[in-house]
């Protein structure tokens, strides 16, 4: 708390694809650095809303009946429940903000499942 944090800095600390890393905390959410490349998995979380902020780069969010880009600067809040598939075509940086806890495949499981709660 009451610590500056240059998310660049942070950035340049991991190479890891689809594994976020926590770089603040604020009551019981999390702020986590990911970076994204490729196709991740269709996943819901249950229990809470994600928020993707894409700082650097673009991304794309499928849904089942539509699809969703997003730029440099731009954000998304996700409801629960939805089914949600992420992908970049290039790297894409970006902020995730969602409760302590949260798995980043859900439900679902798989090879793209990430430790949680890894600081950096």
């Amino acid at each position: 708390m009451n610590t500056l944090i240059n998310l660049q800095s942070k950035f340049e600390l991991f190479s890891e694809l689809w594994s976020p890393k926590v770089i603040a905390e604020m009551n019981d959410y999390q702020f986590k650095l990911v970076k994204v490349k490729g196709h991740f998995t269709w996943h819901e979380h249950r229990d809470t809303d994600e928020v993707f902020i894409v700082i650097e780069g673009s991304m794309g969010i499928e849904f089942k009946d539509r699809t969703v880009k997003l730029n440099d600067g731009e954000m998304i809040v996700i409801e629960k429940g939805v089914q949600h598939k992420p992908f970049a075509s290039e790297e894409c940086k970006v902020l995730v903000v969602e409760p302590r806890g949260v798995v980043n495949t859900g439900d679902a499981g798989g090879s793209l499942t990430a430790e949680n709660d890894v600081w950096i």
